[in-house]
C-alpha cells in the first residue's frame, strides 16, 4: 500500500504561511510528495528544493490570471498535483496546515484498518483554525470543523470548488464544464487534528496576504475597493479561544519567533445577527446547525 501526499504553493513567503511546515509534517505519512509549485519570485521553489528529500517532486506551474471566479486557480493547481500521484491513497494538504508528529500513527493506522473497504472512499479530519496569534483559536460557526484530506486514488476525485474539498466525478470533462456536480465522498474522522495557521500573522502583513489572495478571486481594481472598505484590526471577529495545547514540533521555530502580541478584545467583536443568537445554543446542545458537509459521513 502506498500513499501520495499532495499540495500546491505560489510565493508560500509573500503569503506568510507555513509551507515549509506544511511539507515536512506530512512527509512521514507518505511514500511520495507532489507539490505544484507556481511562478514564485520569493524563494518558494528554491526553500523547497533546501529540503533535500527524495519524496518530493515539484511540478512547475503558471497561474492562470483568467482562472480568477470562485478562486478555480486554487482548484486546478490542486488537480495539477493530483494528477501525478502514483499511490493506492492520496493524503492532501494545504501549505497554510500542518499535521502534528504524535497524530501521523493514527491517519496510517486508519488507512490500513480499511484499505480493503471498498465501500469507504477516504477519511475527514478535524480542524484547529489559530487566529491572530499562536496562542489563539477561532471556534465560531463560521469555521469549518472538518475537511476531506485522505481518499483513495484513482476513482474520479478532483477538487471541488476553490480546492476546500474534493467530490468523485463520471468524467474530467463532466467536471471541467460543470455538467456533472460530482458525488461527496463516503468518509470515516480519523481523530488527527489539522493545526490551520491561516489566520497567524503580524498585523502589518494582515492586509498584504488579503490583498494577494483576493487577487485570486477578483480584478486588482476590485480588491483595492474592498481592502479599503475594511478595518484591519485583528478583533474585528466573532470569537476566538487561548489555545492551551502544544503545537506540531515543525512549527516550535515560528511560534517561538512570534514577534507581536495578540490579545483578543471581545469588546470589539462582531457578529451577524443569526450567528450570535445561535452559537450559545449550538455551544449547549454540542451541534451545528446547518453544518455544510462536503462528505457523507458513514
Amino acid at each position: 500500500m502506498k500513499i501520495s501526499g499532495f499540495s500546491y504553493v505560489r510565493n508560500g513567503f509573500d503569503y506568510g504561511v507555513p509551507f515549509l511546515e506544511a511539507i515536512k509534517s506530512a512527509l512521514p505519512i507518505c511514500d511520495e510528495f507532489i507539490i505544484a509549485v507556481g511562478d514564485s519570485n520569493d524563494g518558494t521553489r528554491e526553500a523547497i528544493i533546501d529540503l533535500n528529500s527524495d519524496k518530493i517532486r515539484m511540478i512547475d506551474t503558471i497561474w492562470d490570471p483568467n482562472l480568477k471566479t470562485g478562486g478555480k486557480i486554487f482548484a486546478q493547481q490542486t488537480n495539477i498535483a493530483l494528477d501525478q500521484i502514483t499511490g493506492d491513497w492520496a493524503f492532501h494538504i494545504q501549505a497554510d496546515e500542518v499535521i502534528h508528529e504524535k497524530q501521523i500513527d493514527h491517519i496510517k493506522k486508519a488507512i490500513d484498518q480499511y484499505d480493503a473497504d471498498s465501500s469507504l472512499d477516504g477519511f475527514i479530519l478535524p480542524f484547529l483554525h489559530f487566529w491572530g496569534g499562536y496562542n489563539y483559536c477561532r471556534n465560531s460557526r463560521r469555521v469549518h470543523n472538518f475537511e476531506v484530506r485522505v481518499f483513495r486514488n484513482n476513482i474520479g476525485t478532483r477538487s471541488y470548488r476553490d480546492s476546500q474539498g474534493f467530490r468523485k466525478y463520471k468524467s474530467k470533462e463532466g467536471y471541467e464544464n460543470s455538467r456533472d456536480k460530482g458525488e461527496k465522498l463516503r468518509v470515516k474522522l480519523v481523530d488527527a487534528v489539522v493545526y490551520h495557521y491561516n489566520g497567524v500573522r503580524p498585523p502589518a502583513a494582515f492586509r498584504k496576504k488579503a490583498q494577494l489572495f483576493g487577487e485570486q478571486y477578483l480584478e486588482k481594481e476590485e480588491v483595492e475597493k474592498q481592502l479599503n472598505k475594511i478595518n484591519y484590526d485583528w478583533n474585528i471577529v466573532d470569537r476566538v479561544v487561548l489555545f492551551k495545547g502544544e503545537h506540531p514540533c515543525y512549527m516550535h521555530e515560528k511560534v517561538n519567533a512570534q514577534n507581536w502580541k495578540y490579545t483578543f478584545d471581545k469588546s470589539k467583536a462582531r457578529w451577524k445577527l443569526k450567528d450570535r443568537l445561535i452559537q450559545p445554543i449550538e455551544d449547549f446542545i454540542g451541534f451545528k446547525f446547518g453544518e455544510y458537509k462536503n462528505y457523507k459521513l458513514i
